[in-house]
């Protein structure tokens, strides 16, 4: 009999998070996520993405910074409540386009030359995860980028760790592999790591 694997988080989850706070992990206020958020905009090697990606996107703090980078950006969450925050902090960006999707049992169509994965990949569970990797790919055109940034001590309600979700991505590094490592940076807290398709 094989261990049970963990499950994706489910949307309720994070619905009864924001009913609890409207940011419950102070993104508008945290000198972490500050810091954090300028190292992941730094990562970033081209001044400009025609598409991008971004999958959960929460409140949109980041949203606002990533979308001067780009000429349409498409974020997503599982959670109403956070969009609704999104739409309003992002109301004078006409090239964010914000909509409530549950990646990877929903994906968009179409290809994105950037796809963000932040503080999200560790919600999944393994098999999730690996199908969301498997979307992420087809969507990437070669040399579409991928950039994962991710908290890295154990949380006892997440499915994964991020360590688990970056070394789940490096093993598509190997030679042959569908994704060439650009750049790794880890903090105390967090890692980044960018990739790009071969």
């Amino acid at each position: 009999m094989n261990q049970q694997q963990p499950n994706t988080l489910p949307p309720n989850y994070f619905d009864d998070v924001y009913r609890a706070s409207e940011d419950p992990w102070a993104f508008t206020s945290s000198p972490y996520e500050r810091e954090k958020y300028a190292a992941t905009l730094a990562a970033l090697p081209r001044p400009h993405y025609a598409r991008a990606f971004e999958i959960g996107c929460s409140i949109g703090v980041l949203t606002a910074q990533l979308a001067n980078r780009c000429g349409h950006l498409l974020s997503v969450d599982v959670s109403e409540a956070a969009l609704a925050q999104a739409r309003q902090r992002c109301a004078a960006l006409p090239q964010v386009e914000l909509r409530k999707l549950q990646v990877p049992s929903e994906f968009p169509t179409g290809q994105f030359d950037l796809i963000m994965v932040s503080e999200v990949g560790y919600y999944w569970s393994p098999a999730d995860l690996a199908r969301a990797a498997d979307q992420m790919l087809a969507a990437l055109p070669p040399t579409g980028q991928l950039l994962l940034v991710h908290w890295t001590p154990v949380v006892p309600d997440y499915p994964q760790t991020g360590d688990e979700v970056h070394d789940f991505f490096l093993q598509k590094t190997q030679p042959g592999g569908a994704l060439r490592h650009l750049h790794g940076h880890r903090a105390d807290k967090y890692r980044l790591d960018l990739f790009e398709k071969a």
